[in-house]
């Protein structure tokens, strides 16, 4: 079988990721690499020996043998160069958050469908090895119905730097960068319901902490300089779902807790659990209350995620697997993120 030949777009920090999987999978070639940054592109080519550079996508894109391509820009750019290379007739594995809204990404959705091709998102906890034991477990029935969930992922100081913190290019601060993630994973395990309807709120109260002395506690490697911060700081949410179900969720770049935060907890009639990172779990046994930790590894291990979910695309492109991370669940996340933002910004429950 031929292999596929796979371009980056973006080689910026979260790349590094992708192009380490790409060339771990025997079915790959690692063929082409665009950024708009001139030097960063060199300097990632040189890294990896990439020796097809471009800093233009639309000149990438007209690489006839290039069969699949990575997403991984800033958010505002995701729609446009996803877009461009559907239309160009290749696959996209587009980084998280999809797009900058709903509505960005139901365009994305039409491209993928108009060209026939496939289009995964980038939810990359959904190929942990915490989420595939709970699903075994959800496959089982062993927690009953799942009727709430709770998720944070908090940083005291941890405010990216660069683009992460300019909205025109984020789109937002720590509940479209942190939140997606875990707000994703949760509706996953709990059977992708349908969101209803969404009350949020968002702060700006602590922005980057310019103010602390002594450096950051948090920097993305190429996010660049804080030139601008002004998405929010904290955010918090509740979610109901067309099943009943409801999710709680918070995300931070900057708050006063005594350390960071990054759990789910997922509420049954039969039993829960969490991860925090290792994975508990709490049920009933003969009429007493017992907690259950497995004799194996099942802490998240953030190595194994990305190989996971890049030969998960690969597979899909080249057997015609079923995508685990679909499009179409993209676009219920961006519904539930605009939402969000639109609760905050009114100060009422939005009814989806």
């Amino acid at each position: 079988m031929n292999k596929i030949k796979v371009g980056i777009i973006g080689t910026g920090s979260i790349s590094n990721e992708h192009i380490q999987a790409n060339l771990k999978n025997p079915n790959v070639e690692l063929y082409a690499f665009c950024d708009i940054n001139e030097k960063q592109l060199q300097l990632m080519a040189e890294k990896y020996g990439v020796t097809r550079t471009f800093t233009d996508k639309d000149e990438m894109l007209k690489l006839e043998e290039l069969d699949a391509v990575s997403v991984c820009t800033w958010n505002s750019e995701h729609a446009p160069c996803t877009i461009a290379a559907l239309n160009a007739g290749k696959h996209v594995l587009c980084e998280k958050p999809m797009a900058t809204s709903a509505e960005e990404a139901r365009s994305m959705v039409e491209a993928a469908e108009r060209n026939g091709k496939l289009l995964m998102i980038g939810f990359v906890r959904r190929f942990g090895n915490d989420c595939a034991i709970l699903q075994d477990f959800i496959g089982q029935d062993y927690f009953g119905e799942l009727y709430y969930a709770k998720a944070t992922y908090l940083r005291r100081n941890g405010n990216p730097g660069g683009w992460f913190g300019d909205k025109s290019r984020s789109a937002g601060g720590p509940l479209i960068d942190l939140g997606v993630h875990v707000i994703d994973l949760t509706r996953y395990l709990m059977g992708n319901p349908k969101p209803v309807s969404v009350y949020g709120a968002t702060f700006r109260k602590l922005l980057n902490r310019p103010n602390i002395k002594g450096g950051k506690a948090y920097n993305s490697v190429s996010a660049g300089s804080q030139d601008i911060c002004d998405v929010e700081d904290l955010a918090s949410a509740m979610i109901r779902y067309d099943n009943g179900a409801v999710l709680s969720v918070e995300a931070s770049f900057s708050l006063n807790l005594k350390s960071d935060e990054g759990k789910i907890q997922l509420f049954g009639t039969k039993g829960g659990a969490k991860i925090d990172p290792e994975l508990e779990m709490y049920t009933e046994v003969n009429d007493y209350l017992a907690d259950v930790k497995l004799a194996l590894p099942t802490a998240l291990n953030f190595d194994g995620l990305f190989a996971g979910e890049i030969n998960h695309f690969i597979d899909c492109v080249q057997n015609g697997t079923p995508c685990k991370s679909p499009a179409e669940d993209g676009v219920a996340l961006m519904t539930i993120l605009d939402a969000i933002y639109e609760s905050a910004r009114t100060g009422h429950e939005v009814i989806l």
